[in-house]
This record gives C-alpha cells, structure tokens and sequence, in this order.
C-alpha cells in the first residue's frame, strides 16, 4: 500500500510511505486486531517519537540481525538510525527497540526503483541485555525467507496500521497470481503495513512468501494487497545482510500511480 505524505516528527517534515491497495474483484475478509507475535514488528524513524510508519519481520540469517520490510519504506539512504520493535502493542515495546544499521535491496530497486523488487532487509544492530551484547533473533525467533506465494496458498499476514501506538492486525486468508506480482484480498491492510510478512506454514517457524509492497506499492484501496515476487535477488540481498556486508544507499521511492 503506498502513497506519500509529510508528516511532521520531532519538527521536521518526513515523508511517509503509506500503504493502500486496488479494490478487490471479490469481498475479501477482513483483519482482525490481536496482541501481536514476536517476529512481526513496527518500524519507527526513532524511538524519541512513537510514530510508526511501516511494518517489518525477523527473518533467519547468519547473524542473526535481519528484519526484512518494503524497500519503498526506505527513504533516501541507508535507514540507519531507524528503529524497529518486535511485538509492539499499545504503545509498548515488551521485547525492545532495535536500531537498524543498514539497509540491503535488490540492484533493480537500488538503481531503478524496480517495483518488481520491492523489499529491503534490514541489519540491527544487538542489544546489551544482563550485560552481554544480544543479537534481535536470539529474542524474539525468526522465520524463513521462501520464494514466491503460489496461487491458492494459504497465507497468515500481520502488520501495524499507521499511527501513535495502537494494536497490530492480522489476516489468514489465500493467495492470489496477479502478473509478476502476487496478491490477497483481505480488508484493513491500509496505511502503515507496507513490509508486512505473507506467512506460510505453521509451527514455531514459518516460511515468508511475500512481503507487502510491490504493485502500487502494495495496492490502491486496503482491501487488497500485493507483494513481489521473492527469488534470487531477495536471497542475494538477505545474504549479504546476514554477513555483515556494506550496506545499500536507497534512492526516494517512485510516486504510487493510485
């Protein structure tokens, strides 16, 4: 979901990514808030101000220091100094804030702002807790990075609608093949949950299929939503992540065309 606005943080104007997405040929279901889950978070320019702008999820690496979200939520450099909270709800933060140090896409994103590339991972840096330095997926787990949703597949997707506070909302509906670009139709996905994790699977670890964005920058109405489709370059990027290699300077985001 996407579209940009200017809000104003700690008295400076940011742009926002925003997410909406096309009007779904078919009713779709519609998200439910919940509590959250520790893999799942809300992304922040800073943890000074509780204003979150985009949603992200631990996923494996080498590391272990890896969130992964839409690359159109990575404004104009490298997201250092943004912050990330893993199960953040009503206001709190009950497993940290993570500060991110660098940012990793796809070369047709970084380049071009290739919306067939749409997903950026995340390094963080670790935590100091009873006074040893702590990597984010010791804390809170992780999932594994996938490929492509298939048609059909049954999918559990999270996120944080855009604002001060509040609860997460979560959706298990099926996905669809629109293109290039995978798709679901499932009501509430507006502003706030690009970077969202299309989840498969069940159990303790489950596997990423898709991440919110892609297509209008996730889509034009919130009833339905888009990804891109994850592959080779979406492993690359991970990869590099999870070793610690230099990070990706992200150009500003193309306009949405909603």
């Amino acid at each position: 979901m996407s579209g940009a606005r200017a809000f104003v943080v700690a008295g400076a104007v940011v742009a926002v990514t925003l997410l909406v997405g096309p009007a779904a040929a078919v009713q779709a279901t519609s998200a439910t808030t919940f509590s959250g889950t520790p893999t799942v978070g809300a992304l922040f320019f800073t943890s000074a101000v509780n204003f979150h702008f985009c949603t992200a999820s631990v996923v494996e690496s080498h590391n272990q220091s890896v969130i992964v979200t839409a690359a159109h939520c990575v404004r104009g450099g490298k997201a250092a100094g943004y912050e990330f909270a893993p199960a953040y709800h009503d206001g709190m933060a009950p497993l940290g804030m993570w500060r991110v140090v660098a940012a990793y896409g796809a070369p047709a994103w970084v380049k071009r702002t290739d919306v067939h590339d749409d997903f950026a991972f995340l390094r963080v840096a670790p935590r100091r807790i009873n006074g040893k330095l702590v990597p984010l997926q010791a804390v809170t787990g992780g999932n594994r990075l996938g490929t492509a949703a298939r048609a059909g597949q049954r999918i559990t997707v999270a996120g944080y609608p855009l604002g001060f506070g509040g609860s997460p909302i979560h959706c298990r509906t099926r996905a669809f093949i629109s293109g290039r670009f995978r798709g679901f139709h499932c009501d509430g996905f507006a502003d706030g949950t690009s970077g969202s994790s299309w989840l498969a699977g069940s159990g303790k670890v489950r596997t990423i299929v898709g991440i919110l964005g892609g297509l209008h920058q996730g889509g034009c109405t919130p009833r339905t939503s888009y990804s891109s489709a994850l592959g080779r370059a979406a492993h690359r990027a991970l990869h590099r992540a999870g070793h610690g290699e230099q990070g990706d300077d992200f150009p500003n985001p193309p306009n949405d065309g909603c």
